[in-house]
């Protein structure tokens, strides 16, 4: 569902994606990981068409987000690490303001807003003005708006920012929920121990090049090393010498 080729930013000088080749599939829960500028925020600029790339290719769902944008967009649910909402409004018209964008009928968006609301356990605040509502609240219903188009691909940066552990509990189980109902969860997160709880591979990037991409037991055995995620992260990206070499997935 989410294939670059070759995709690379350049800024002057400084590269910050350097020819990053990712293959994930449907149904697969997968954790982008890397250190401040290591370069997670461009390639999500990059998926989701936000940005340009300088050479290369991304692909969602068979689809060229710069040829084919609103076809490629139409698949995707996208939460940056600082979410935004219209404040005047309420969760309840938030969404139907957002189901709307995607073309979907009032009455499907009410059906699909009242099970996020329960879901998200939101429903107490359907009706309160997002103004009001505390930083964690707000998080939430972002990401149940994210959800509302039922998005075959979920690309979401820092979903645990703000949130409570129960809060943080139910967006981590919804994810999962998704993933395993054959949507493509892509989570860049600095919460190391989020990603070794929920991805089924994790890949690691360094100064805009990718230095792991694998399952955690894999990379483990390629490192021959037993070490918790924390350690082997900071081993991949102390210097540049120590890559992993991709395996095929």
């Amino acid at each position: 569902m989410i294939q670059t080729i070759n995709l690379t930013k350049s800024f002057g000088s400084l590269v910050a994606v350097e020819r990053l080749n990712l293959d994930i599939r449907a149904g697969e829960f997968f954790a982008f990981l890397g250190p401040n500028a290591a370069g997670k925020t461009t390639t999500i600029k990059l998926l989701t068409g936000l940005m340009r790339p300088t050479e290369g290719r991304a692909i969602i769902g068979g689809f060229d987000i710069q040829k084919q944008p609103m076809e490629a967009k139409r698949l995707i649910a996208f939460v940056p690490d600082f979410p935004f909402a219209y404040e005047k409004l309420d969760p309840e018209e938030f969404l139907m303001f957002v189901g709307e964008i995607y073309g979907m009928a009032r009455p499907e968006i009410r059906q699909r807003a009242d099970r996020l609301f329960e879901r998200f356990n939101l429903v107490e605040f359907r009706n309160k003005l997002i103004e009001s509502l505390s930083h964690g609240t707000r998080q939430r219903v972002v990401l149940a708006s994210a959800l509302l188009h039922d998005p075959k691909v979920i690309i979401i940066d820092e979903p645990m920012v703000g949130l409570d552990p129960r809060s943080a509990r139910i967006v981590k189980d919804a994810l999962k929920e998704r993933a395993r109902n054959g949507a493509t969860v892509f989570l860049s997160t600095h919460q190391l121990s989020v990603a070794e709880e929920l991805a089924d591979r994790i890949g690691i990037i360094n100064n805009g090049r990718l230095v792991a991409l694998d399952t955690l037991d894999q990379i483990r055995k390629q490192l021959g090393a037993h070490s918790p995620l924390e350690s082997i992260f900071l081993e991949l990206t102390r210097e540049d010498e120590n890559v992993v070499q991709p395996t095929p997935p």
